[in-house]
């Protein structure tokens, strides 16, 4: 007979929340380079979030819902005048810094932009040490953000390295919501249960598709969408702090739970584990590994798995440039994820779409020796038609090894090759990057370019004296850490 009822005994908190939860609020950062590589993290998100203010289609976002609105306390919008709530405050932040596809990148079989959490870092932060120190208390130090720093790039990467969201349809900034839920709750002064019971509303919640990120639906909701993950976890710290109760089988409840309505997707791809076994996997212990590990885009504005091509189509460029209407064929070699991603043919209709085009990012350095924010826009795409007509000459495959490598816990390469065949025969080398130079295998050679990088991005806004103070106070670690958060943020008004 089968049964008429469930049976009612409340379950303890999922495994994972409890990981994550204790990770949050005993953990200890010990590595130096993870600080360090923090730092470097913080200039380069805030100077990627500069440069989006050029921008008309991102700055109409920013800005409180009602105009006017004063907030007692308002945590401050880098490079703007704004003083919003921390909810508002975490989405302009958030949505600014992803906006150009500039900030840093973590690949593994999901992918993400760990920074983005720096919205809802920034905004918690600023807000309460205000709050504090109007009530003569201590403020908050940057070394807890740097320290939220690198525990939401661990939480969010730690879960991308052996669980695929995109191959169930969902998009990567569920887990930019669930890491900036743990790190504000505990800026916020959370307790276990508090955390435990914002980490599993996170889970609990719709969560957005990645229909925005591909052909032929690409759009400018992948430049917001991060900043509105980042907002969303804010406002659940805020819910869980207020006394509301949690969800503990959030994850394994039968039937109702993440993994069975969200994660377990019947899907054709054979590379899809067994429902049976789809529940999340933590191939190691929550620490610093992400963050030293980290990705920086630091020569182009592109997605990552295009970054190593862009290098390659520039090293070619002095071989096609006066050879363009000559080319016969072009070949791009790259991994699998690549292909999935951002390998497209036909029109593309917007900024969003091309900056999501591994062709067009390789034709635009292959033609111009450079790839900027600006060669996205429309009005450049529809000036150079050579970049569409170089479009419709490439081929794209798959090398079985850059693959493989891509996943591999001590290369975690992103590897693309370019070579390009002239119509009289003749063709150039095949020219490979395996590593790109914002990778840790690059870091001696990378930090300085982020640095200019970073002075460029800060006299996009600023007057030559803020710029240098912002740098000079960036670039020395004890200085920065010691820095009260309000007076750091209050560096970055116009």
């Amino acid at each position: 007979m089968s049964a008429t009822y469930d049976v009612n005994e409340r379950p303890d908190y999922d495994d994972v929340l409890q990981q994550i939860a204790d990770y949050v609020l005993t953990y200890r950062v010990q590595s130096d380079e993870a600080w360090r590589t923090a730092r470097h993290c913080l200039m380069d998100t805030l100077g990627c979030g500069l440069l989006a203010l050029r921008f008309p289609e991102c700055t109409k976002h920013l800005g409180p819902l009602v105009e006017g609105t004063v907030v007692p306390h308002g945590a401050r919008v880098p490079g703007t005048q704004f003083r919003l709530d921390p909810v508002k405050a975490a989405w302009d932040i958030g949505c600014i810094v992803r906006w150009l596809d500039y900030n840093d990148t973590w690949l593994a079989a999901e992918w993400g932009h760990p920074s983005d959490n720096l919205g809802a870092i920034l905004a918690v932060a600023d807000h309460l040490s205000q709050k504090r120190v109007a009530e003569g208390k201590a403020a908050i130090t940057m070394k807890a953000v740097l320290e939220a720093m690198i525990m939401a790039h661990e939480i969010q990467g730690v879960l991308a390295l052996e669980n695929s969201f995109n191959r169930v349809g969902l998009d990567h900034v569920v887990l930019v919501k669930v890491a900036s839920t743990a790190v504000a709750a505990k800026l916020m002064g959370a307790n276990r249960e508090q955390l435990l019971s914002a980490l599993s509303h996170a889970w609990v919640d719709g969560q957005a598709l990645r229909t925005y990120r591909h052909a032929p639906n690409a759009g400018s909701r992948k430049s917001w969408a991060a900043g509105d993950a980042s907002a969303r976890g804010v406002r659940l710290a805020d819910i869980a702090l207020r006394g509301e109760m949690g969800i503990p089988g959030v994850l394994t409840a039968p039937q109702w739970g993440f993994y069975d309505v969200l994660f377990s997707k019947t899907n054709r791809d054979q590379r899809l584990k067994p429902e049976a076994e789809r529940r999340f996997s933590l191939p190691q212990a929550f620490g610093s590994y992400v963050m030293e590990n980290i990705l920086f885009k630091i020569s182009f504005p592109a997605e990552f798995h295009a970054q190593t091509a862009a290098e390659a189509a520039v090293l070619l460029h002095p071989r096609v440039k006066d050879r363009l209407h000559e080319i016969d064929r072009i070949v791009i070699t790259t991994h699998e994820s690549a292909i999935r991603i951002i390998s497209k043919v036909g029109p593309l209709a917007n900024p969003a779409d091309r900056d999501h085009c591994l062709q067009y990012m390789t034709a635009v350095p292959l033609i111009f020796g450079t790839l900027t924010a600006e060669h996205y826009e429309d009005t450049f795409h529809a000036a150079h038609p050579i970049i569409d007509e170089l479009r419709a000459k490439m081929d794209v495959v798959e090398d079985e090894r850059y693959t493989r490598e891509y996943l591999e816990p001590d290369k975690r390469s992103i590897a693309n090759a370019v070579q390009v065949f002239f119509k009289d025969g003749s063709g150039t080398d095949k020219v490979a990057v395996e590593y790109p130079i914002g990778h840790r295998r690059r870091r001696q050679e990378g930090i300085p370019l982020l640095e200019d990088k970073f002075r460029h991005n800060l006299a996009t806004r600023f007057p030559a004296p803020q710029c240098e103070r912002i740098f000079q106070r960036c670039s020395q670690q004890a200085s920065l850490e010691a820095t009260p958060v309000q007076d750091f943020m209050a560096m970055f008004v116009i």
